[in-house]
């Protein structure tokens, strides 16, 4: 099989980035698919998500990138059957720095992730917010496009078109298969008009690639990251739950 790559990024922070990482690829894993969830942030927030401690990890994302260490040394089990993730250590906190001299540096996550050939039909990678080194080895490696979350907030667009930009850049550039495969709305909020200005806006703005499925603030999927679950394991029936099962369903 040939795995389906999607990078999932926004340079802004906190617009359920990793949440929705993490619990599409659950939903995903429990649909009977083998997935690879790769964080590539040094916040190492999906690799908590899936119940693994950073500071307990030997071989991280970071030692594939800089020191040459093959994939999977690094494959790390999760608590998901067929959910398998590609761990971040606060080590990933340089590697900008130290990948600036590499020959080829944009295109280091491709390689390594060429060497899981055939294992995964899904590999999602969690970008760190920014547009840095680390966001474009996503960008570069992400075979069949963005995945891009956007809140329903304030701002919500604001600096999207920077993003597109990158995006841009990266396709004619580094790798010309990239595009926009979906836009998550996130973090909606039914009872503020707010919140439904911000759906209007972004389904104009991409009126083929929006998901349907709307993502709802939920205080249970605030709470699972802390117990190092997805919301799958932690709240199945919440309206967080239901919401990402609905993506996962959409996005096969």
């Amino acid at each position: 099989m040939t795995a389906r790559i999607f990078c999932i990024a926004n340079q802004k922070g906190g617009v359920a980035k990793t949440t929705t990482a993490v619990n599409l690829a659950a939903y995903l894993a429990a649909a009977g698919r083998q997935v690879l969830v790769v964080d590539m942030d040094p916040q190492a927030n999906a690799t908590t998500c899936l119940g693994v401690d950073p500071r307990t990890v030997e071989t991280s994302v970071y030692d594939v990138l800089i020191s040459g260490q093959q994939a999977d040394e690094a494959l790390t089990l999760t608590a998901h059957v067929g959910l398998h993730l590609l761990p971040a250590t606060q080590d990933l906190a340089g590697a900008e720095v130290e990948m600036a001299p590499i020959i080829g540096r944009e295109r280091l996550l491709a390689r390594a992730l060429g060497s899981l050939s055939g294992r995964y039909d899904y590999v999602l990678i969690d970008d760190p917010p920014g547009l840095g080194l680390l966001t474009i080895n996503g960008l570069t490696a992400a075979a069949d496009g963005v995945i891009i979350p956007v809140q329903c907030e304030y701002l919500a667009l604001e600096g999207l078109s920077h993003l597109l930009r990158t995006i841009e850049q990266v396709r004619d550039v580094l790798n010309d298969r990239l595009r926009v495969s979906g836009v998550v709305l996130t973090m909606f909020d039914g009872r503020t008009n707010l919140s439904q200005q911000v759906v209007q806006e972004v389904r104009k703005y991409f009126p083929h690639e929006t998901f349907h499925t709307v993502i709802p603030r939920n205080i249970r999927l605030s709470e699972a990251p802390s117990y190092g679950q997805s919301i799958l394991s932690y709240a199945p029936g919440s309206a967080g739950a239901l919401a990402y099962r609905a993506l996962a369903a959409e996005f096969l």
